[in-house]
């Protein structure tokens, strides 16, 4: 019944983290908008904070229908201390379920993200060898 408040947390930490790495990315861009210029029309990349993004937003989605399926089986109640599983004194298992469940599912996401970003980095050294390979030709 608690499982959902790992994946949370870590959703609030990379929303955090996104946040203020956007910030920084925005200085940075205000500093050097004319290089950016020049060497944006050959980039090919996607950002590192919408990336970022992606994980959150799976973990903030994940975390939303794992809310609605604990509050629809009333595991999660709209008073204190809105776990029925701390209400009725069994805060060691509600403790263990985070532990396993939450965690586990908070990595598994974490490495389906991982995959995608692997993947999406592969297509674009692709797309960028490709586009020097032209570049070269002509």
């Amino acid at each position: 019944m608690a499982c959902l408040l790992v994946p949370a947390t870590e959703a609030v930490v990379t929303t955090i983290v996104r946040k203020v790495m956007v910030s920084k990315e925005q200085q940075t861009d205000t500093q050097s908008t004319e290089a950016t210029l020049d060497h944006a029309e050959h980039s090919v990349t996607i950002p590192f904070t919408r990336k970022l993004k992606w994980l959150s937003n799976m973990l903030w989605g994940g975390s939303a229908l794992l809310a609605f399926e604990h509050i629809w089986h009333g595991e999660i109640t709209p008073f204190f201390p809105f776990l029925t599983g701390v209400a009725e004194g069994n805060a060691a298992g509600v403790l263990q379920e985070m532990a396993t469940t939450g965690v586990s599912m908070a990595v598994l996401v974490t490495l389906v993200w991982t995959g995608m970003v692997a993947i999406t980095n592969a297509m674009e050294k692709k797309e960028q060898s490709a586009a020097i390979a032209a570049k070269q030709d002509v």
